[in-house]
């Protein structure tokens, strides 16, 4: 019998413009039937809670996977560092010691998700951060919560988190790189983008 991973939230952001996609939202994009929501909400269904930042997508809310919470960052389109706050703000009080954060659209998730999990199990000092290809993702990625917490607070104090870079938010979050295998964290910024991933292009 295999051991218990650790105890994690998840923060899903899904609510960007989709500028290069014509404004289709990402989240509702379907990949083997299923929106790239359901199928993100499904690789993180062992979350104790999980928050998805965007809105709440019309008749199926109540279906997804982990029966997630929505909220929207304020105000919305603020970008991705302003949704993480609104996210991790939404799990509060109670948090559990590590956080995920990753983005909507990211097929590939289910065979990232267990190499960061595995390893928090084996060093619980740093954050964790994916790292494809050479570069850093951290929209994919664990976070010990306590840190984030902490990095958030001095955003805050100082004044707004709004189009601000995730490398500010995280700036004094001490993390470890996770390689991980090539086009783990791939995701659908463009149409070709989508053909690339097996994404349904209408």
């Amino acid at each position: 019998m295999s051991e218990p991973g650790p105890r994690f939230d998840a923060v899903v952001l899904a609510g960007g413009r989709s500028s290069r996609l014509g404004g289709v939202p990402k989240a509702g994009l379907l990949l083997d039937g299923e929106t790239l929501l359901h199928r993100t909400c499904a690789v993180l269904d062992q979350a104790a809670r999980i928050v998805v930042v965007g809105p709440v997508p019309g008749g199926i809310a109540a279906s997804l996977p982990g029966t997630p919470s929505f909220v929207r960052e304020e105000p919305p389109f603020a970008g991705p560092a302003a949704a993480v706050v609104a996210g991790f703000a939404a799990l509060d009080p109670g948090r559990s010691p590590w956080c995920a954060v990753v983005a909507c659209d990211m097929p590939r998730l289910g065979e990232l998700l267990p190499l960061l999990l595995a390893e928090a199990s084996a060093d619980t000092r740093a954050s964790l951060v994916a790292v494809d290809d050479g570069r850093d993702q951290p929209l994919a990625a664990l976070y010990r919560s306590a840190d984030l917490a902490a990095s958030i607070g001095a955003v805050l104090a100082r004044g707004s988190a709004d189009n601000l870079s995730m490398r500010s938010l995280l700036a004094t979050v001490r993390s470890r790189p996770v390689p991980v295998p090539r086009g783990t964290t791939y995701d659908v910024d463009t149409w070709n983008d989508a053909r690339a991933l097996g994404v349904d292009v209408p």
